[in-house]
Formats: C-alpha cells, structure tokens, sequence
C-alpha cells in the first residue's frame, strides 16, 4: 500500500513538473515571458521621450516636426545600424584573428559619414523649414509649397539610408556566404 501512494506522489509531482517545464517552453517558444505581459499598439503615435537610440545622436528637438512614420523609420534605421555595427565589429575582429587586416570600403564610408554627419543636418534644416515658417498670409501659399517639398526631400533621404544600410547588411552576408564557399571548396580539394 505505502508503495502505491509513494508511486502516486512521484506521478503527480513528475507531471506537474513536466506540466510546468512544458508550459515554460512554450512560453519562450513563442517569445513571451509569463507574468510580464504588456501589449503594445502598434500603431499608436510615437511618443518621442521613450524613444532610444542606439547608434543615433539625434536633437531630440529636431524631432519634434517629424510624423509618427518617419520616427518609426528612423528607429528602423537605428536598429539596422546597430545591427551593421554589431555584425562590422564582429568581422573586422575575425579577419584580424586570423592575420588579415579588415579593409573599409567607399559604400562603408559614405554610409557613415551619411548617418553621423548628413542625416543630423537633415533634421536640423528640415526642423527650422518647418517651425520657422512666415506668417505672412500672401506668402503661405508659397510657404506650405516649400514645407511639401521639404518632406519629399526628407523621406527620399531616409529612404536612401534605409536602402544603403540593407545593402550593407546583405553586402555582409553575401561575404560570410562567400567565405563559408571557399573553404567548401577548400575542403573538398583535399579529399
């Protein structure tokens, strides 16, 4: 009798353990984590004081004229570069790990220079268009013709970053590619 409550006590302690592994797993296969559920609306407006940059230094004054999709693009921007750096880093260490020294090349540079350097220009120009616009009612025609023209330009900027930042990202991966084929082909030359 002792026997039969000792094997039912180790089956239920084995199940709820299981039970508990199992709905954990779950969890985290998913990509949630139990008891910390918020839910965030992914198109409600961007409120610019919780916003963190990752790479960017941006005047967060200079944001305050953009629309919710362009904040929404430039946090995109942030977290591909960070991704770019992360990934740069990474291969710049491998190849001096292995007695190669890492080269730059010109599309690096420009991306560079384009996100410290231009992108901040971008905003401070487009910010004092945009606030510091004429109130003079004969001219508000040509004003809000200006302002258009303005946000054109700006989108068509942010846009170019975005574009060259995943070709540099896929630049990085066709290279990995490219490496992991020659030493395939390496391999194989020694059979």
């Amino acid at each position: 009798m002792s026997i039969l409550i000792g094997v039912g006590i180790a089956t239920t302690i084995t199940a709820f353990y299981l039970g508990k592994k199992s709905w954990q797993a779950f969890h985290k296969a998913v990509g949630i984590t139990p008891g910390v559920l918020t839910y965030q609306d992914p198109h409600a407006p961007v409120i610019l004081s919780r916003l963190k940059w990752q790479q960017l230094n941006l005047n967060s004054q200079h944001l305050q004229c953009l629309s919710d999709a362009q904040l929404r693009q430039l946090q995109r921007i942030d977290d591909k570069l960070a991704l770019y750096q992360r990934y740069l880093t990474d291969y710049q260490q491998h190849l001096t790990e292995q007695g190669r020294t890492p080269t730059v090349d010109e599309p690096q540079i420009v991306l560079q220079k384009l996100l410290y350097t231009r992108l901040p220009e971008i905003l401070a120009s487009y910010y004092y268009l945009v606030n510091n616009s004429v109130a003079d009612n004969a001219n508000a025609t040509a004003q809000d013709n200006k302002q258009a023209e303005a946000r054109h330009l700006l989108q068509q900027a942010l846009h170019n970053i975005e574009r060259r930042l995943d070709q540099g990202l896929e630049q990085m991966d066709d290279q990995h590619l490219q490496d992991l084929r020659v030493m395939k082909r390496y391999l194989d030359s020694r059979d």
